[in-house]
């Protein structure tokens, strides 16, 4: 089970919530299969629904980008 506050701390490189999504991805990449919800992240653009959006991101992986994009082409037709 991968520890959100874990993960944040061994990366302090990171300083945004998108930077965060995507090392989300990564970890569930290598195997790890629950995510827990330790701790809200403490940066400044995190937004108000950012347990799903990193849910999201661990269980679905790099679709959500192009789910993202198809909604925002769609927004703009």
């Amino acid at each position: 089970m991968a520890k959100l506050s874990e993960i944040i701390i061994a990366n302090p490189q990171v300083e945004h919530f998108e930077d965060l999504r995507k090392l989300v991805i990564l970890v569930a990449r290598t195997g790890e299969v629950f995510l827990e919800f330790d701790v809200k992240p403490d940066y400044v653009d995190v937004p108000k629904n950012w347990q799903m959006e990193l849910e999201t991101a661990f269980y679905w992986g790099d679709r959500t980008d192009r789910m993202k994009k198809e909604m925002a082409q769609k927004k703009q037709n």
